[in-house]
C-alpha cells in the first residue's frame, strides 16, 4: 500500500490536473481511465454507487487506480467524521465533503484525517487496514513513522454549494491543511431558489465570490467540465485563472454523445 499521493504533490508544484468520473463505479473504468493517462479518478457517494463505509467496494476501487498510477478523488455523502476515517483507512488519499456551510464544521473533517493536526492531536484512528498494510506499517514501540508519512499523503476538500457556504468562504479557506475547494453551482443555485438556471446573475456571483477567495488564499480549485465550464474553452481558461483541478467528462456523457453522434450519422 503506497503512502504518497500524485494528486497532493502536482498540487503543491501548481500543475493543472485533468480527471473524469466514474458514474458507475466499476473498477475496470478506473483503470481505463488511468491508462489513458488521467491524473485523477472522482467518484461520487453521495448521489451514486454503494456506500461509502463499504471498505471492500473502496479497496476495489483503490486497486484499480493502483494499477494504472492514477489517484481517485471520493466524494462521501456527507460531513461525518467517521466516514472520512472510514474511507481514508480503505487507502483513499483524496477525499472531498459535501454540503459545508462553516468553517467549524470544515475544520471537524479535516481534522477527522489527520493523526496530528494543527499543533496537536488529530481526530484519525489508528487501523489495522489496508492503508496501514494490514498492521505491517505500525510499530508498537512507537518507532514508526507511519502517521507522519500518512498525515503528509492526505488531503481533504469540500463542495461549496448554498449561500451559507459562500458567506462563510473567508473563514472556511482559513482552516489549516484544506486541501481544495470544489465550488459547486447545481446546488448553490438550489439553495439560491434558482434551480437548473447555471447562468443566473446571483449565481453566477456567487461562484465568483468562492473563486476569488480560494485564488487569493492559495486554495486550489476543482471544477468539471458540464458544470463549472460549459466547453473545452472556458475548462483552459479556468487553468489559466488558477482552476487545478479540471474535470472533462464521465462515461455517461462520453457514451450519450458518442453513441448519439453514430446514431444520427446512421440513420
Amino acid at each position: 500500500m503506497k503512502q504518497q499521493n500524485a494528486v497532493k504533490a502536482g498540487l503543491e508544484a501548481g500543475d493543472a490536473l485533468f480527471g473524469a468520473g466514474v458514474e458507475t463505479g466499476a473498477p475496470a473504468l478506473v483503470e481505463v481511465y488511468g491508462s489513458v493517462g488521467l491524473n485523477w479518478v472522482w467518484i461520487d457517494m453521495e448521489h451514486k454507487n454503494p456506500s461509502s463505509f463499504d471498505s471492500n467496494y473502496l479497496e476495489g476501487l483503490v486497486r484499480a487506480a493502483e494499477c494504472t498510477d492514477t489517484e481517485l478523488i471520493v466524494r462521501i455523502a456527507g460531513s461525518d467524521p467517521s466516514c472520512v476515517r472510514k474511507v481514508l483507512d480503505a487507502g483513499v488519499r483524496n477525499v472531498v465533503v459535501p454540503r459545508v456551510e462553516t468553517a467549524a464544521e470544515v475544520r471537524r473533517v479535516v481534522e477527522a484525517s489527520r493523526y496530528e493536526y494543527d499543533g496537536g492531536p488529530g481526530e484519525r484512528g489508528v487501523s489495522f487496514g489496508r492503508a496501514s498494510n494490514y498492521g505491517k506499517s505500525l510499530s508498537m514501540d512507537g518507532g514508526s513513522d507511519f502517521h507522519e508519512r500518512e498525515d503528509d499523503s492526505v488531503l481533504v476538500g469540500v463542495l461549496i454549494e448554498n449561500e451559507t457556504a459562500v458567506e462563510n468562504i473567508e473563514e472556511i479557506v482559513d482552516v489549516p491543511e484544506l486541501g481544495f475547494v470544489f465550488p459547486g453551482p447545481g446546488d448553490t443555485g438550489v439553495s439560491m431558489g434558482h434551480t437548473l438556471e447555471y447562468g443566473h446573475p446571483d449565481v453566477s456571483a456567487a461562484l465568483k465570490t468562492v473563486e476569488r477567495t480560494c485564488l487569493e488564499h492559495d486554495v486550489p480549485l476543482l471544477g468539471i467540465l458540464g458544470s463549472n465550464f460549459d466547453t473545452l474553452d472556458d475548462a483552459r481558461s479556468a487553468v489559466d485563472r488558477g482552476y487545478q483541478l479540471i474535470g472533462i467528462g464521465n462515461e455517461f456523457a462520453i457514451l450519450r454523445d458518442s453513441l448519439g453522434e453514430t446514431l444520427d450519422a446512421l440513420t
